[in-house]
């Protein structure tokens, strides 16, 4: 905003009120009566337009500033008329209007955004003070997961369902938490989590609440589903041959029963086919039996243990059938103060996998060697790598080493992998692996 004519203008009255004082105070003294009189009504004019002219700059900041008090943004100041510095003012009145309305426009419109987005989730969230119960803000889903109707103050949830008022608005949960809240015919697992805020000297809760019944019986819906695919793709790949060979040696037999002297029953074919369907019926149990031992682990009992006891047991456990093939294997620790808190034996279980997959992959290699290490990172892991110099791992398969029941063996199960990745899982630590192919492989067990 241009000042330099406003502050010309006032200067210009002020010198000339003060050469006014000047002369009449020199007019006084020389006794001048009449003209010191005709001085003193233009003083008194020089002051009251001076006045004048400062009391209308104060006059359009105070209109101003009343506006802003009131919020009332749509008020608009002329520019084509007053003074040309009263207009320089007004101008800027307005353009900090139009930025003052463009902001509330775009606050108002994010808001509105906003509002929408969670009002279409199926989140249940809701805001309120904690002093007066009154709600600040809710969206549809929180009344809709807890079956009850829209209300503006969270007491109203207390004089109608006490228990659930004291569930979900009296107990605090820092940390997301999953609960079960009975409702009028049913109960409901939900996850709920809130938080305080302040705003001013107003004290807020946010409570966020989220239907997982759906999810969990979505989820289990669709393992159920890729558990019955694979159950059923195992069980048929054993049935369909166990089938056929009993429907041919059921045929042979009454073809000898009926018609012993042209269809004589070879008992070696038969003695044969029976054993066959003995080692296909074995198979089968043996696959619903490493299925239980997939699905059994779900707790732990931890206890201190350090890592060269384990690596001892495992060295007498593996080291004579391992060395039997041929196979070199190495035992090392960088440190013999390391410990872990761990189930030693599901560690040692996991251990026993990694080794035995070693030495499936070194079998056929020249100078196979296999050694399994512990060490301490800088981050505070302990670290425990089971190397090998074998054949390694395909990379289009590795995506789906880890997967329950995927093998690339002939004779594999698909199951220990999965177990060892289950069992590093309920320790919060991790299995990683690292293989090229054709130079060996390397996994590590990250404590």
């Amino acid at each position: 905003m241009d000042y330099k004519s406003y502050i010309f203008r006032l200067f210009f009255r002020i010198i000339l009120l003060t050469a006014a004082l000047i002369g009449l105070t020199y007019l006084i003294y020389l006794k001048k009566t009449a003209y010191a009189t005709v001085l003193i009504f233009f003083i008194l004019y020089l002051i009251f337009n001076t006045y004048s002219f400062v009391k209308r700059r104060f006059v359009a900041m105070d209109d101003f500033f009343e506006a802003v008090k009131y919020r009332d943004f749509s008020r608009w100041f002329p520019e084509d008329r007053g003074p040309k510095d009263i207009r320089f003012l007004y101008t800027g009145f307005n353009e900090i209007n139009r930025t003052i309305k463009e902001i509330n426009s775009q606050n108002e419109a994010q808001y509105v955004y906003l509002q929408k987005i969670l009002e279409m989730v199926d989140i249940g969230i809701i805001s309120y003070n904690l002093e007066t119960g009154d709600v600040l803000w809710s969206n549809d889903s929180f009344c809709e997961t807890l079956d009850v109707p829209s209300f503006k103050n969270v007491r109203f949830i207390e004089s109608r369902k006490p228990e659930l008022y004291n569930t979900i608005f009296e107990t605090y949960h820092r940390e997301p938490n999953s609960i079960t809240i009975a409702l009028q015919n049913d109960k409901i697992k939900v996850l709920i989590s809130d938080t305080v805020f302040q705003v001013d000297d107003d004290a807020f809760k946010l409570i966020v609440v989220q239907n997982i019944d759906d999810t969990l019986n979505k989820n289990e819906s669709e393992a159920w589903k890729k558990l019955l695919s694979v159950m059923t793709h195992e069980i048929m790949n054993s049935i369909a041959p166990i089938s056929s060979l009993a429907e041919t040696l059921q045929r042979n037999v009454e073809l000898a029963l009926n018609h012993p002297s042209e269809n004589e029953l070879e008992l070696e074919d038969l003695n044969y086919g029976i054993k066959t369907i003995k080692n296909r019926s074995e198979g089968l149990l043996k696959f619903a039996k490493t299925y239980r031992s997939l699905s059994k682990v779900t707790h732990l009992n931890l206890n201190r243990v350090k890592v060269s006891d384990l690596f001892k047991n495992i060295q007498l456990l593996m080291e004579p059938s391992i060395k039997a093939k041929n196979i070199a294997v190495d035992f090392s620790l960088s440190s013999k103060k390391m410990a872990l808190d761990i189930d030693a034996h599901l560690v040692e279980q996991v251990l026993i996998n990694l080794i035995l997959n070693a030495v499936d992959a070194c079998i056929n290699q020249p100078n196979p060697h296999i050694k399994v290490m512990a060490e301490k990172m800088p981050n505070r892991d302990i670290v425990i790598k089971v190397y090998d110099n074998g054949s390694g791992i395909p990379q289009d398969i590795m995506e789906n080493i880890f997967v329950p029941f995927f093998t690339s063996k002939a004779t594999g199960s698909g199951i220990g992998l999965s177990l060892c990745k289950q069992i590093m899982l309920l320790h919060k630590g991790k299995i990683l692996v690292n293989s090229i192919e054709g130079e060996g492989s390397v996994f590590s067990l990250v404590f």
